[in-house]
């Protein structure tokens, strides 16, 4: 997961602010794919994070060549996190052909007139987590009571819904400013913070830490993440086109899923050479996010899918965060039915 936390969380959790500022950039590019004739053509895919092992089944698809044989001449990888567009004002405005993104921004949107849908999840539950120490877990929500957590600013949109979800008055935990500096946890001024459990256990316990968590997603805030985003433009006029890619996209996180060694070496040695990462590290974080993406109702029925109930969850949880959204006015999972109904066999085994 990237270091600077405060800036992903203000993309993955604040909503209108998020939007409104536009800090996910749709302009670094990495080559994908390659050359060759086909009927698709070259699309965008803006991430919604610098490039790390969070994306390992896109670097996969392009690699293997998914992409390809789908049809697609070019998918270009657009590397967020810098200044410049969201995913969700890429996709208004065709910077972007797909983004992926989250609930949290991508409600706010549509919220003000952006005609825009999710129609799959990579990770089934949001990495946001609440990081301690062993030696004094928080285990479950009640145990926020009488403790200091580490919060950024950037994140008190999720923060206030957990709280809310939890019945727990903000009063009873002593929030602590925090800019990512998990030295604050392990020299004892805090006693948890506000974090990614891909990330913050692994260094934690690369450090000789005894790290504890408590996810959100299992706190009474499921939400999911890495969400793939469209206009519904593309879903009325270019279906197909979105099915082959989400095909090729089923592909690649099969062989991520598969393969968490390959997923960490792709992602330091080839799409995120230039953001200094560790390959062991990126491989502890790797087999960490695959416990998000594959879940026993992802196991039986496909990855990226959604049931009815977790819709439902996450349509609550926004409600705590005070966005108010229908169900179908956010989420589209019938491409994914189709992709899964006409081949079976793209379903783990």
């Amino acid at each position: 997961m990237a270091i600077s936390l405060d800036r992903r969380a203000f993309l993955r959790t604040t909503g209108l602010a998020g939007l409104a500022l536009g800090l996910a950039a749709c302009g670094e590019t990495t080559a994908a794919g390659g050359g060759g004739a086909s009927g698709l053509g070259s699309v965008k895919l803006q991430l919604s994070w610098k490039k790390n092992v969070e994306f390992a089944g896109e670097y996969f698809a392009d690699t293997k060549g998914y992409f390809k044989a789908a049809g697609f001449s070019q998918v270009e990888l657009l590397s967020g996190g810098g200044s410049g567009t969201s995913v969700e004002s890429g996709l208004a405005t065709g910077r972007c052909w797909v983004g992926l993104s989250a609930p949290t921004i991508t409600a706010p949107a549509v919220l003000q007139g952006a005609q825009l849908k999710i129609v799959g999840a990579t990770f089934q539950k949001n990495p946001f987590a609440i990081v301690s120490l062993n030696k004094n877990p928080i285990k479950e929500a009640k145990d926020l009571a009488g403790k200091k957590i580490g919060v950024q600013d950037s994140n008190e949109l999720v923060w206030n819904a957990l709280l809310k979800a939890n019945n727990l008055d903000p009063s009873s935990v002593t929030r602590v400013p925090f800019q990512s500096d998990p030295s604050m946890l392990t020299s004892g001024q805090l006693d948890g913070y506000v974090g990614y459990v891909t990330s913050g256990p692994v260094r934690l316990r690369m450090q000789g830490h005894d790290p504890a968590y408590l996810l959100f997603a299992d706190a009474g805030l499921p939400l999911v993440a890495e969400t793939f985003t469209v206009t519904q433009e593309t879903i009325d006029k270019e279906r197909d086109k979105l099915k082959a890619f989400l095909t090729a996209e089923i592909k690649g996180w099969k062989d991520a899923v598969a393969d968490p060694a390959k997923s960490a070496e792709l992602a330091a040695t080839v799409y995120g050479k230039d953001q200094n990462l560790d390959v062991k590290e990126q491989t502890e974080e790797a087999k960490m996010q695959n416990e998000l993406v594959v879940t026993p109702d992802v196991k039986a029925n496909g990855l990226f899918t959604m049931t009815p109930e977790l819709i439902e969850q996450n349509i609550a949880s926004l409600a705590k965060a005070g966005l108010n959204i229908k169900a179908e006015q956010l989420f589209d999972l019938t491409i994914l039915d189709e992709i899964y109904k006409a081949d079976p066999s793209l379903k783990l085994s």
